[in-house]
């Protein structure tokens, strides 16, 4: 692609050098740069591209896109570089406009519609693909577990790709007849501009809890992350928002596109309750019909909810989505249900949040047995917020009869540091009677023995995750095979 031909989508501060030019490839990473590349320079929270700018140079580069003036040629030297420079405000930005650009605005050929909130966006987006695909259309998968392009199953490094890759993925998607496409939309992904540039058709809001506090230093921060997604929709879109969160409403009022509403206890377009609920599944009235479906808790009728009336928003009729959605089961390691021959029953979740925790908990103290125990093996990953720890830890030990504390992720931090930092959550009291076994696998085993016939065990934190990371070594672990083993 000529030069001139891609920057026309964004506005530049000052080039210096020819945009006469053909550009081979385009790259973020100084690493991959060669021969008529175009390099963008980002300013990362550890690692500031402009200072690689050289090094691109000397391996080729066409040209580069830079945020910093001081990485500007100077006068003397701006004529005989065969290199142009393309100062900007913001580079990440940039790359996404740019990354669009590349692969001829992808997310524009396809309907397209993001997942947002703290909790429940893999299960919301990947569902919606299924009902999507099940209605006879084609569609992809951005998501936390894997990405999609129809049948084929690209792995997923984080929830939400960076913008060349993104863009690569939904270039392969059209390519490949979609007419659909969900993804989760992360507030990371928001705040670096990862999704600049795409053209959403609709977005969907899930719920605001605790969560990334280390990244965006305070709630309101996260939360008005969140809400740019909401805030960049054109007025064709529509937006699907959960009023029962407190955020809901708040998500949506600077939004031009039209807003939905959905809720399991107050006046809204889209309604539900339980009419009987067990491991396997809950009987459900929406909006009047009743359908059962394989999914458990109140927080998956709130999912539920929102992926019925984003259908809806897309036009699908009534009876054909309440069809698919009784035949939809959950998501790997969202409320994965696992029945021992000894007869008790583990669930395996994601819940790495004090509100998905106390979810959980709820969920499965309100479907047991009375006079069962439930037994919680949960821990809390390394290098991330600690602030949610003790909160965690307060929560499990006060919804459960046997708390396990244990390992996560521990990333660079000592597993110990971290289940302390659980600990300071709990009394003298508490502390007595509850278990410290940092060795997950061996805490998992320990939940199972411990089991009776009748009880439930919460192995939470890591759900569809089959690795552990330790000192920046990733191992692997899942917790559906320590859970089978002593099955």
């Amino acid at each position: 692609m000529i030069l001139s031909e891609l920057l026309a989508v964004i506005e530049p501060i000052e080039v210096v050098g020819s945009t006469d030019k053909e550009i081979k490839s385009l790259h973020f990473d100084s690493r991959k740069i060669g021969e008529g590349d175009l390099f963008v320079a980002q300013v990362g929270t550890a690692v500031d591209g402009h200072t690689f700018i050289d090094g691109c140079v000397a391996k080729g580069a066409a040209a580069v896109v830079l945020s910093d003036r001081e990485y500007l040629p100077s006068p003397v030297t701006r004529n005989p570089s065969p290199v142009t420079f393309i100062l900007v405000e913001n580079t990440d930005k940039a790359l996404g406009l740019l990354a669009s650009r590349w692969f001829g605005e992808p997310s524009k050929q396809l309907t397209l519609v993001g997942v947002t909130g703290t909790n429940g966006k893999t299960t919301i987006a990947t569902l919606l693909y299924k009902l999507v695909r099940a209605l006879g259309h084609k569609a992809g998968l951005l998501s936390t577990v894997v990405n999609y392009i129809e049948d084929e199953a690209v792995p997923a490094t984080h929830t939400t790709p960076d913008a060349i890759e993104l863009n690569g993925l939904l270039r392969r998607m059209v390519d490949a007849g979609c007419a659909y496409a969900f993804m989760e939309v992360s507030s990371h992904s928001i705040a670096q501009e990862r999704i600049a540039g795409l053209d959403f058709d609709g977005a969907l809001f899930t719920n605001l809890t605790r969560d990334h506090i280390d990244y965006h230093k305070t709630f309101d921060n996260y939360r008005d992350t969140k809400r740019r997604l909401f805030d960049g929709l054109k007025k064709s879109a529509f937006a699907v928002t959960n009023k029962d969160d407190k955020n809901g409403l708040v998500m949506t009022q600077n939004c031009k596109a039209t807003v939905h509403t959905y809720s399991t206890r107050a006046l809204a377009d889209y309604k539900a309750q339980i009419l009987e609920e067990g491991f396997d599944g809950m009987m459900l009235s929406i909006n009047g019909k009743e359908v059962f479906v394989p999914l458990v808790g109140r927080f998956n009728v709130s999912n539920l909810l929102c992926i019925y009336g984003a259908a809806l928003c897309l036009g699908f009729e009534e009876l054909d989505v309440l069809r698919i959605l009784s035949t939809l089961k959950p998501v790997n390691g969202r409320f994965e249900t696992i029945h021992s021959a000894k007869g008790w029953t583990a669930i395996v979740d994601y819940a790495h949040t004090p509100d998905a925790v106390d979810n959980v908990i709820q969920t499965i103290r309100e479907i047991k047995k009375e006079g069962s125990k439930l037994i919680t093996v949960v821990g809390c990953g390394g290098n991330r917020d600690k602030g949610k720890r003790p909160m965690m830890a307060q929560i499990a030990k006060r919804g459960s009869e046997q708390l396990i504390l244990t390992s996560d992720n521990p990333r660079d931090e000592e597993p110990q540091d971290i289940i302390k930092d659980m600990t300071d959550g709990l009394t003298e009291e508490e502390l007595r009677s509850t278990l410290v076994i940092e060795d997950r696998a061996a805490a998992i085993q320990t939940a199972c023995t411990l089991a009776q016939k009748g009880d439930v065990i919460l192995v939470a934190g890591k759900g569809h995750e089959d690795y552990q990371i330790i000192k920046g070594v990733k191992h692997h672990f899942d917790d559906h095979e320590i859970v089978k083993r002593y099955c």
